[in-house]
């Protein structure tokens, strides 16, 4: 069986962040979530556990960062193409994300990123393969 993982993310409306992460094609595990907690499915083997904050207190004896202010995670993901990367971050801008940093052009690698409703930070990146099968050398 793959290595899965699942990053953990504090939300403060469930029902904005599933109503977001849905207009940008992304699907729900209904056995994996319940009233506090959706897990938004990434890949096969990539989840976010989009949880309350309330319930992702209970995981945790810290205080929960607020993400408009600090950065604690750079969740970053991969796209198939330049385009997919365009599509992506423009639909998420166009469904209540906000811009976070500006696009990353450098020939062989492209990439762009957006806030969530939560301002969680999303970047979304294009390597040629080429590129990437040489350890990132064009």
């Amino acid at each position: 069986m793959p290595q899965m993982i699942f990053v953990n993310l504090p939300v403060k409306d469930l029902e904005v962040s599933k109503s977001f992460f849905g207009k940008l094609g992304f699907g729900f595990n209904p056995h994996f979530s319940d009233e506090t907690t959706a897990c938004l499915v990434i890949s096969d083997t990539i989840f976010a556990m989009l949880i309350t904050e309330p319930r992702f207190k209970e995981f945790t004896k810290k205080e929960i960062a607020d993400a408009g202010k600090t950065t604690e995670v750079l969740v970053a993901l991969s796209a198939e193409s330049r385009a997919r990367v365009d599509e992506l971050a423009d639909a998420a801008l166009a469904s209540g994300g906000s811009p976070a940093n500006g696009p990353i052009d450098m020939g062989f690698m492209y990439g762009r990123s957006f806030q969530d409703p939560d301002h969680h930070i999303w970047e979304v990146m294009w390597m040629d393969p080429e590129a990437a099968a040489n350890g990132g050398q064009a």
